[in-house]
Formats: C-alpha cells, structure tokens, sequence
C-alpha cells in the first residue's frame, strides 16, 4: 500500500486525497447504504461479508482503513483483526457496528481496531472518523470512550470475560441487547435484518441459557451488565 501523501512543503498528512476504504458487513443492504452515502468523499476500493473473503480482499486491494462489523456468523471482525494486523500492520481497522456493549467495544480495541463508532453516525462523521483514524488518532462514539478508559486504567492486561454472556452467540447478543432496549420482535428483525420468526429462535435459545423465563428478566440482568 502506498504511504500516506502529504501536503507539499508541510510534512502533513493531505486531507485532500481520497482515502481507500474497504467494508467488512454480512449485510449486503447495509454496505450498499455505506459505499453511496461515503463515495463522494472517499475510495471504497472493495468489501467482503465474511472472515475469509475479508482477509483475501483486503491483502489484495491494500486499503488505507477498513470498515469492520463487529458481529459475523463466521467469526466476526476479531477474526478478521487477528488474521490481518501482523501481515498488514499499515491497515487501519475501524469498527462500525449496531453493538454498543462495553465487552465488544474492548475487545476490538484489545484485538487492534484503531476505534469503534455505532452503525447510528451520520454520513459526516463517518467520513471524519476515517480520516482521523487514517491520520493515527482513536476515535470512538461518545459513550464508547469511557468503556474503554475504565477498562484500561482499572485492569490494563485483564481479559472481559463473564461466563454467563459467553454462553450466547454474537447474534442472540444482538437480539437480547435490543430486547433489552424496549424492541418489539418486528423492530429487532428490521434492524437486524432476519425474519421475526429468527428473532422468536433467538429469544427462546436465550432464555433457556441463562434459565429465565420471560424478556423482564432478560431486560434485568443485561442492564446489570451494561449491555443496554
């Protein structure tokens, strides 16, 4: 991958070159959103929907930042981070993801992502977001950042781990994070782009993991954890 231009006579980074992007998402409607409202402001040079297509494509188009979802069937951006930063240290990761849970915001940024920024930001601030962390900085949605300060400052070198919320798939997180919010079965299906008969699957496969039996119980226990 070509190094960063700069500014003639500045020794800065130029703003004005169009940065090289690549989407990492299993949602082909969402990378099709992304590539249309970024493509005006940067290079969207490829994007995959799973681990093993990501960590092809991205060796082959060297992109300067990498827009990375979080949750994947096939392993999800860790997998993709863990594959990718000793072979490709000059690629940026940036993680956009529907989840704002502080075990998934820590755990990319342990993996590597140079930030993580919710799936709600706007067009422009997306844009800036890869600049920024094109450029070296760490970006993060607002509540984001004090995940990641409490995390670091308190235990540096101490994994997330609760064996509970390990028992559940990236997907049935997903679901009981936005159950938790207040979601309708048909809410969480539109957002998540699966049929409100998955959605129920789900639910059920929950409650019965965690041996509860009905969503307030669900709602409880994932505020206890701050996963609303």
């Amino acid at each position: 991958m070509a190094e960063q231009s700069m500014e003639p006579g500045t020794g800065t980074p130029d703003r004005t070159r169009r940065l090289k992007v690549f989407l990492v998402d299993d949602h082909a409607m969402f990378r099709a959103g992304v590539r249309a409202e970024l493509g005006a402001h940067v290079e969207v040079v490829g994007e995959a929907s799973t681990v093993a297509e990501a960590v092809a494509r991205i060796a082959a188009t060297g992109p300067d930042v990498v827009l990375l979802d979080v949750h994947m069937p096939d392993g999800g951006g860790r997998a993709v981070l863990d594959a990718m930063r000793r072979s490709h240290p000059q690629v940026k990761f940036l993680a956009l993801s529907v989840s704002d849970a502080a075990e998934d915001v820590i755990g990319l940024i342990r993996a590597g992502a140079r930030g993580y920024v919710t799936k709600t930001i706007s067009p422009d601030e997306l844009t800036d977001a890869i600049r920024r962390v094109a450029d070296g900085d760490a970006v993060f949605s607002p509540r984001l950042a004090g995940f990641v300060l409490d995390a670091f400052a308190a235990r540096p070198d101490a994994p997330v781990a609760d064996p509970e919320l390990d028992q559940l798939t990236n997907r049935e997180r997903e679901v009981l994070r936005l159950l938790a919010r207040g979601y309708a079965y048909k809410e969480i299906a539109k957002e998540l782009f699966i049929s409100i008969k998955t959605v129920e699957t789900h639910v059920s496969n929950v409650l019965r993991k965690l041996q509860m039996s009905n969503r307030y119980e669900l709602s409880r226990w994932a505020a206890d954890r701050r996963l609303v």
